[in-house]
């Protein structure tokens, strides 16, 4: 069982719909740009931002900036490592976001059906 579980039935009726949707819009608007969806991607383990340029089609400014963004935000966190700053995914929960829309993209680009939960 995960911590939030015990505490998901009694915040769920205290928390207003409109700042949850506001949280979340604001989430998906950083998800928005291809570099910092990218990035996220690739953060599920810590990293530095030459690792990160390496790796993402963007330049070490550019990433510096969204990992700026995306620390602001709180969608990443960082931590200092001598003269290196690491970077990682703040949540399994934004990484577990980042895949399913990847998932979601893998689908409409390839052509595939997607997926439909049968609701009752």
């Amino acid at each position: 069982m995960r911590a939030h579980d015990d505490m998901a039935t009694a915040t769920d009726s205290q928390q207003p719909d409109d700042a949850r949707f506001a949280v979340a819009a604001d989430v998906l608007r950083h998800l928005a740009d291809p570099t910092r969806l990218h990035l996220l991607r690739v953060l599920t383990t810590e990293q530095d931002v030459s690792t990160l340029t390496d790796q993402v089609a963007a330049s070490r400014s550019s990433v510096s900036q969204h990992l700026g963004r995306l620390r602001l935000a709180g969608l990443v966190q960082s931590r200092r490592e001598g003269r290196r700053m690491l970077y990682r995914i703040a949540s399994d929960h934004l990484a577990a976001l980042v895949a399913e829309s990847l998932e979601f993209a893998d689908h409409a680009v390839r052509g595939i059906p997607h997926h439909h939960v049968e609701r009752r």
